[in-house]
């Protein structure tokens, strides 16, 4: 690959990642030669594209300007130069997966093993993130969100069971000193485990039954941020603290086992499922290619 594109390349790493040991990481080479095709790159265009300090490293005006254009025309030339992996007997290269906790945790586990397995030259990167976000400027290849209305440019395929519902649970013990709720609007006499998007935005709890949806905005002792700390919310529960509202695949072992019961079942609303999202370009990459074919025998299959 030209030296120059190459440099652009490591600049693009270097933003991505936060640094130039997270770069190193993520990319596979050294924090030195990322630093030097970087320093390249300004010496060339005659710019600053980094500024940097002994705790962080980020674009300059230059440098973000520079990205904006630099990011989609960057994952243009990968996916040309991928074309020929469609020579090979097996395909190879870097999947890389924008997802939310949901689907890292109630979808990709029946997925990315067996796909790997069947195809041991490809690597695959996920990364959790509960925003939905635009993959190419993420570095992504694709991405899995529970919304199958995105922009006009994305195809979605569908990924994972195609009904799902929201579980509404305490443990006995809680339940037994305050009740069991008969009524979703009950709730607001309870303690409530709430969730809260890095935006600050906290979603109302939703119930439906014959034709009838009723919203509720319980309180409670315990709010998390919706993603990596939604565990603790389901352990408060388990421990008595109050009432969960999540998931059913995720809290089915917990009902099952008698460490949580459910609360307002006949009113536990279902929502489709997920989708898996990519840009409707020419040229897919061929890992990604090879995962799109692999999750439509996988849903037709019905396993």
């Amino acid at each position: 690959m030209n030296h120059h594109l190459q440099d652009l390349f490591a600049f693009h790493a270097v933003v991505q990642a936060g640094g130039f040991r997270e770069g190193a990481r993520a990319s596979g080479k050294s924090a030195s030669s990322l630093s030097d095709a970087v320093r390249r790159a300004e010496a060339r265009l005659g710019v600053r594209l980094l500024n940097r300090t002994t705790r962080s490293v980020a674009p300059t005006e230059a440098g973000a300007r520079l990205l904006e254009r630099l990011v989609p025309a960057l994952a243009e030339v990968e996916a040309a130069l991928d074309v020929v992996n469609g020579f090979r007997e097996r395909p190879s290269g870097t999947l890389k997966l924008n997802v939310p906790l949901s689907a890292a945790r109630l979808v990709l586990p029946a997925l990315i093993t067996p796909f790997l397995k069947a195809y041991p030259d490809i690597r695959v990167e996920v990364i959790v993130d509960e925003s939905f976000v635009d993959v190419l400027a993420a570095g992504c290849d694709a991405g899995i969100r529970y919304d199958e209305r995105l922009e006009q440019d994305m195809i979605a395929v569908p990924i994972g069971p195609r009904q799902q519902r929201f579980a509404t649970a305490a443990s006995p013990a809680y339940l037994n000193a305050h009740g069991r709720p008969e009524h979703p609007r009950d709730l607001l006499e309870h303690a409530c485990m709430r969730g809260q998007f890095s935006s600050g935005w906290m979603p109302a709890w939703e119930f439906e039954r014959d034709g009838e949806t009723v919203r509720v905005d319980p309180s409670g002792p315990l709010k998390v941020r919706i993603g990596g700390a939604v565990d603790l919310a389901v352990d408060a529960a388990v421990q008595g603290l109050g009432v969960v509202h999540l998931f059913e695949d995720w809290l089915r072992p917990l009902l099952d086992s008698g460490a949580l019961e459910p609360v307002l079942e006949p009113w536990w609303q279902s929502f489709s499922g997920p989708f898996l999202y990519y840009p409707g370009r020419r040229h897919l990459p061929a890992a990604l290619k090879a995962f799109i074919d692999f999750v439509r025998a996988h849903d037709a299959a019905g396993t």
